[in-house]
């Protein structure tokens, strides 16, 4: 029987390719997470505001909490 499952790495070239996802622009930490570096960071240009491990902006989004 032939096996009609997509090769993995294929549906990831997809998936990055739709989501204009480059080589660098992220990686899986140990924990299996996906985490964007400062490349992508970069690229797209602000801080979100979610606390990124790499975020070149000096998480100037991030709300504060006050106390």
């Amino acid at each position: 029987m032939k096996d009609h499952a997509p090769d993995k790495l294929q549906v990831t070239d997809e998936r990055n390719e739709r989501l204009g996802l480059e080589p660098g622009d992220y990686y899986f930490s140990a924990e299996g997470f996906l985490v964007f570096t400062e490349q992508y960071h970069r690229k797209r240009g602000y801080c979100c505001g979610n606390r990124c491990r790499h975020c070149p902006f000096g998480h100037e989004a991030v709300k504060r909490v006050r106390g």
